[in-house]
């Protein structure tokens, strides 16, 4: 599932495609799946502004993104529930690395303004996502810090949090959703160890891509007709781990507790009893680890 977050490419003036693809991919999840609604966000549609017949784009075929869509909408409401759970138990820091069309902070002020909410990414990512929230009413508010990184000049992320405001002292929840699979071994290895620096009581959810032979045999076709797509865009796939791989690397990276969560089980949690058959595709899973 492409839907990386310009983590490590060029600093354009929008939002990489794939991270609007799956804001697009969210909105169809309320417009077009009958209820009960898993995730239900329409911001992001709002904030991409696509044509008027972005519905009718090959990527959206309601049929044959069904998969991919409930993967997404699956993850989204899994890191809505962490945050929501920690949240509760007093921890005031949210960072989500490589944000794109994130939109936690518009759709859940109440608990936003309870913490605060980094959204690392692009600095033209970040430049067009102020200037859209503005233009549709939003705003800025002060509990969510944008917080501009230029990772091909190989800027340091941490840095420029702890300039925006971010406590290191404090625990956090930090997410990264849609962005290993973009990075090498090496790279993912230094955010982790990065982030197993957090103060403790802090919390990781990143997701990672599973190997083609542990997909689902019925989900390998759509995995491998993504990856030339993802090639010609510039953003090919680097990286894949199985669970037992991405359980070492962050025992390795210094984090107390590591815990994988399947995308199986996103599935038989939040759609178990669907009349309409939707569930996600196998393919990409869940490393929760706490520091």
């Amino acid at each position: 599932m492409a839907d990386r977050q310009n983590p490590a490419g060029a600093a354009g003036a929008t939002p990489d495609s794939s991270a609007v693809r799956v804001a697009l991919w969210r909105a169809m999840h309320v417009q077009v799946d009958p209820p009960p609604h898993v995730f239900e966000d329409e911001v992001g549609l709002r904030l991409a502004g696509p044509d008027e017949g972005w519905l009718h784009r090959p990527d959206m075929d309601p049929r044959a993104t069904s998969g991919f869509r409930a993967a997404v909408v699956a993850r989204a409401r899994f890191v809505e529930d962490l945050v929501t759970e920690r949240a509760g138990h007093g921890v005031d820091q949210y960072v989500v690395l490589g944000a794109g069309l994130d939109t936690f902070a518009q759709r859940r002020p109440e608990l936003a303004a309870r913490l605060r909410v980094f959204e690392i990414d692009q600095p033209g990512a970040q430049a067009w996502k102020r200037r859209r929230l503005i233009e549709l009413g939003y705003g800025v508010p002060d509990a969510l810090r944008l917080v501009p990184v230029d990772f091909e000049a190989h800027e340091d992320w941490w840095s420029h949090l702890a300039t925006a405001g971010f406590d290191p002292g404090r625990p956090a929840v930090a997410v990264s959703t849609g962005v290993t699979q973009y990075l090498t071994e090496d790279a993912t290895t230094a955010t982790l160890r990065r982030l197993a620096g957090l103060a403790p009581g802090s919390t990781l959810a990143l997701t990672f891509l599973l190997p083609a032979e542990l997909l689902d045999a019925a989900d390998r076709p759509a995995l491998e007709a993504t990856k030339p797509r993802a090639q010609a865009a510039g953003t090919p796939f680097v990286s894949f781990y199985t669970p037992q791989e991405m359980l070492a690397m962050a025992r390795d990276a210094g984090f107390r507790t590591v815990h994988h969560v399947p995308g199986t089980a996103l599935a038989h949690r939040y759609f178990a009893g669907r009349s309409d058959g939707l569930r996600p595709s196998t393919g990409e899973d869940l490393l929760v680890a706490t520091v």
